[in-house]
């Protein structure tokens, strides 16, 4: 498929409708005091600590990503697994689409698109496929390829009264964060909750806190990846 066919294509399923996602990402400077207040909120874990492998595809041009739109690929392993973590076969495997939403793309100065500005706002579309390799298969053939790599271990918690709240542990290699996700209130009130604040708030993606961290140390970016020792834990 030609670069230019692709776009289109994708720029279609942006106009559909999906499900829109709303998050943030908060930094946890301290994890044991985080842990604490989560066990003192009565914190429910509804997902245990997992091993997330991320693929992004694009075109060769980056075409996906200059129109702010995203195809990834995850994997997903318990944490402490002793087999290969960068091993696709036999794993399922989630692939999502992501695409900016009309409303953070239209310039406007009305009061409730004030408010949205603080927040990571994407049409999003997921599905699940049985088979990863045949799924990355698939995506080359359409003329996509990976173009960054990351991982993370995930803890997802609920709290007490905000149902429609996930509360996300992540943690990378280049820090740890909190990723909170559903209704603008129920974030609000989840962040404070937590002791955070809306001037806490980030909307980066994993992609840019790492080329960020790459630009801080000098390090030349590549995959966003943990040394081998830290996959067994």
């Amino acid at each position: 498929m030609q670069d230019d066919t692709l776009g289109v294509y994708f720029l279609t399923m942006s106009k559909s409708t999906h499900r829109e996602e709303i998050e943030i990402k908060l930094r946890v400077p301290n994890l044991d005091a985080l842990n604490l207040r989560l066990k003192k909120l009565r914190a429910k874990k509804i997902s245990p600590r997992t091993h997330e492998f991320n693929t992004l595809y694009d075109t060769a041009s980056q075409r996906l990503r200059r129109r702010g739109q995203l195809i990834r690929v995850r994997t997903e392993r318990p944490a402490g697994s002793h087999e290969e973590q960068h091993s696709t076969k036999k794993l399922a495997a989630i692939l999502t689409y992501k695409g900016p939403t009309h409303s953070t793309r239209a310039a406007s100065n009305r009061p409730s698109n004030k408010i949205r500005s603080h927040f990571k706002i994407k049409n999003e579309a997921e599905v699940r496929v049985a088979e990863a390799s045949e799924l990355s298969t698939i995506l080359r053939a359409l003329g996509l390829r990976p173009a960054f790599r990351y991982e993370k271990f995930r803890t997802t918690y609920a709290l007490c009264g905000l149902s429609q709240l996930k509360v996300e542990l992540d943690e990378t290699p280049v820090g740890t964060y909190l990723e909170l996700e559903g209704p603008v209130t129920s974030i609000d009130r989840g962040a404070r909750l937590l002791g955070y604040s809306r001037e806490d708030y980030l909307k980066d993606s994993y992609g840019s806190l790492y080329l960020a961290e790459c630009k801080r140390s000098g390090h030349k970016p590549g995959n966003m990846l943990f040394p081998p020792t830290k996959k067994l834990r």
